[in-house]
């Protein structure tokens, strides 16, 4: 850790703010480092002598306007720290942007490792590698079946017209960070308005759910599920639309995306699907549709974040390359439309 402010914090105006804001001064001054492994919000370990948070804020440079919402994700940290979904304990939301150039909420240090290659997460064992993907559909099961005003969080979303409102949301997303073409990319956002499926019961939805968005302890727990800012109340398919996708695109292009699921042992699809479907009682039979959507929907997040790097305004090493993905997750996301 160092003293020294990283890009996008200011140390000195940061600690300032909490002393005033938090019930008891800073333990001397602040050191802080980034996480690596994001490419949408930024994320900071922030830590004094006595203390550990983490610190979430927009992304520098080129932001859309319904994205990046610092006090929708601390609400649902705060809604969901008491149930049996585990997420960090949120701390403090600033939305005052002069403290450090953009709102951003501290929540506290979580122990845990995020799995993001398949040789980290080999080294466990196939039967614990196996079991920790049982949990991670466990965990979004149990998410799924919280009563989203029952925690707190009325009118967290609009379920009616959830689906419809979804595609045209993502279609403006990708207007807002058209900076070349994209093959297919609008014969996609066709083709899943013409197919449009009927929801299920809504639930409230992570909206990025997959294994390096959470957190795994020694014990082979999930002790947090991270990076709520897609999160709402709505069909809860898309989640599971979304991790078959991250599942099969990381065996499909093997170091293209972040490749845990390649470990020896991991659930296939298939086996995540059935232990979801089993344990929700929700029919997934037109699947397909959400994970084309889920394609779209991700193509459209690296489009925004190819955007940002050409501007300047990314954080970082592998920017680069995020380019050359989007045309992937278009194709796979057409075939997966068409079954």
């Amino acid at each position: 850790m160092t003293t020294a402010a990283p890009p996008g914090l200011d140390l000195e105006r940061l600690r300032a703010h909490l002393d005033a804001a938090l019930p008891a001064p800073t333990a001397g001054p602040l050191a802080a480092r980034r996480f690596e492994g994001g490419r949408s919000n930024l994320t900071y370990l922030v830590e004094d002598a006595a203390s550990r948070w983490v610190l979430r804020r927009p992304p520098l440079g080129h932001v859309l306007a319904t994205a990046h919402d610092m006090a929708r994700e601390y609400r649902v940290l705060g809604a969901l720290a008491p149930t049996a979904v585990p997420v960090p304990e949120p701390v403090l939301l600033v939305e005052d942007e002069t403290v450090i150039g953009a709102p951003f909420y501290l929540m506290e240090y979580v122990e845990g490792v995020a799995h993001r290659d398949a040789k980290t997460l080999a080294a466990l064992g196939e039967q614990r590698v196996h079991g920790l993907g049982v949990r991670l559909v466990d965990t979004l099961v149990a998410l799924h079946a919280l009563d989203p005003e029952a925690v707190g969080l009325a009118g967290f979303g609009r379920p009616d017209g959830f689906l419809e409102r979804q595609l045209r949301r993502w279609g403006k997303q990708l207007e807002a960070s058209r900076s070349r073409e994209v093959p297919g990319v609008d014969e996609l956002h066709r083709r899943l308005a013409d197919t449009l499926p009927d929801s299920p019961a809504p639930a409230l939805v992570h909206g990025d759910y997959r294994l390096d968005n959470v957190l795994v302890g020694p014990d082979d727990r999930i002790t947090a599920v991270l990076d709520w800012e897609m999160s709402t109340v709505g069909d809860p398919l898309t989640d599971l639309g979304l991790l078959v996708m991250y599942t099969e695109l990381a065996r499909r292009f093997d170091g293209v995306l972040p490749g845990a699921a390649l470990a020896p042992g991991f659930p296939d699809t298939a086996e995540l699907v059935r232990r979801y479907a089993e344990s929700s009682g929700r029919d997934v039979s037109g699947l397909g549709w959400y994970v084309g959507f889920a394609s779209f929907k991700l193509a459209v997040v690296l489009e925004g974040i190819h955007f940002r790097y050409t501007r300047g305004g990314t954080l970082g090493a592998g920017f680069d390359r995020v380019g050359e993905l989007v045309p992937l997750f278009v194709e796979f996301g057409r075939t997966s439309v068409e079954g």
